[in-house]
């Protein structure tokens, strides 16, 4: 394969904003004394989540999996690994800035993160970052692994090992991401792509197989708990299959492949039924993986599998003007629009409910948002200059627009700042 100029994470040179100088000036203030649109995340509900989601790995006897993509910070990671039911150590990153992050926090070095799986299929011009990654994390007895779905990413890492100087040639410890028909990513298990991607990781010197990977997006368009573990039982389908036909090619023993399951959905899905049902067929051990679930917001909640009380995050934001009668009703505006809310959708209508109150956002524009009124209950009253609390669709994205979250524990006033990590 021919060489590509190799691209590395600027983490070192992004200056990220003095915590201690932000704790000193939001610490103490009640949220109504805080610019809008601001982003606040109750740390209680938070860590509360996060020990649910550890209770559900254990009912289910798997390991588990944190993705840190939904909000990106030290502190937020350190609950998700270290709750008051568990305590686990692998991490999922969406970027590499992420991963490397989790690093300069200092998370590795104390052990809380052990082991870090690079979430998308490895892109080639990214191996010699990836490569300086293993020696920060190695340094500390820790691991980063890998997610394929090509040979031509196999075939990449054996020409960079060979081009290293050190006589020390490595093993990449991959996954081998498995479509189950979401189309997302990934390669068919039975399929000849898939065929032939396993016996190129298992015949390269520089690729050994950890386990195989499976994600059900489309589990967001659940609406029950038995919709949620349909799409769970797939996954785990998906991926025992990929395991059962890697184990047909393989005459060596090796240790049992890991076999990573879930999303948010299907993850609260989980139940000691569905694995007893699933056991006795399994060509692995299982592993829950997923992110959204410390946060949460309104997509989750049309799922049905939680309630609106376990929703961690919301999104102030101040009323400015008010339009009496218009679109038929009354329609007012807020200071939040796509820009700090995203524009994502989901089963709800709009793209915000208002806590408490009779109105949705209804359009957004970039800094502008347009409140429409709802036929549920709540105050139906709106004024100019009131702050509101929206609940937004997609957490994810909501977070990734802003530089930094307010922290409550149960109350208004703040009592930390959280400073994401941006960029890539």
């Amino acid at each position: 394969m021919a060489s590509v100029p190799q691209t590395y994470t600027p983490h070192q040179l992004l200056a990220r904003s003095d915590k201690d100088a932000l704790t000193k000036e939001f610490v103490g203030k009640q949220l109504n004394e805080l610019r809008t649109p601001a982003l606040v995340i109750d740390r209680s509900i938070f860590a509360s989540n996060c020990a649910r989601m550890h209770e559900k790995a254990r009912e289910w006897g798997a390991g588990f999996r944190a993705h840190v993509k939904t909000h990106k910070t030290a502190e937020g990671t350190r609950l998700q690994l270290t709750s008051s039911t568990d305590t686990t150590h692998a991490v999922v990153v969406s970027t590499l800035m992420e991963a490397w992050q989790i690093v300069n926090s200092g998370l590795v070095s104390d052990g809380v993160v052990k082991d870090i799986l690079y979430g998308l299929p490895m892109a080639i011009n990214k191996i010699a970052d990836l490569s300086a990654l293993w020696d920060a994390l190695s340094a500390h007895g820790a691991i980063v692994r890998l997610m394929i779905d090509n040979p031509a990413q196999v075939e990449a890492l054996e020409a960079f090992e060979a081009s290293r100087e050190s006589a020390d040639k490595r093993k990449w410890s991959v996954f081998i991401k498995c479509d189950g028909g979401q189309s997302r990513a990934g390669v068919v298990p039975g399929s000849p792509e898939f065929e032939k991607l396993v016996k190129g990781v298992l015949a390269s010197p520089a690729t050994e197989i950890f386990g195989f990977y499976a994600h059900a997006g489309n589990a967001y368009a659940s609406t029950s708990s038995d919709e949620a573990e349909r799409f769970l039982s797939s996954e785990v389908e998906t991926v025992n299959k990929a395991a059962e036909l890697a184990k047909s090619l393989i005459t060596d023993e090796q240790p049992p492949f890991v076999l990573s399951v879930g999303s948010t959905p299907t993850a609260h899905a989980a139940s000691a039924s569905t694995r007893g049902r699933l056991q006795e067929l399994l060509h692995g051990t299982l592993e829950l993986h997923a992110g959204n679930y410390p946060m949460l917001d309104l997509q989750q909640l049309s799922t049905g599998l939680i309630k609106r009380e376990q929703i961690a995050q919301k999104l102030l934001a101040t009323v400015i003007s008010f339009y009496p009668g218009r679109g038929g009703a009354d329609e007012a505006m807020c200071d939040a629009g796509g820009v700090a809310l995203s524009k994502d959708t989901g089963p709800a209508p709009g793209y915000g409910d208002i806590n408490g109150k009779a109105w949705r956002i209804g359009r957004t524009s970039q800094e502008h948002g347009i409140l429409v009124r709802t036929d549920g209950d709540g105050d139906p009253s709106l004024k100019i200059g009131e702050v509101i609390e929206i609940i937004g669709q997609h957490a994810c994205y909501i977070s990734a627009n802003h530089p930094l979250y307010y922290i409550t524990d149960g109350g208004n006033e703040v009592v930390d700042v959280w400073i994401p990590w941006k960029g890539w």
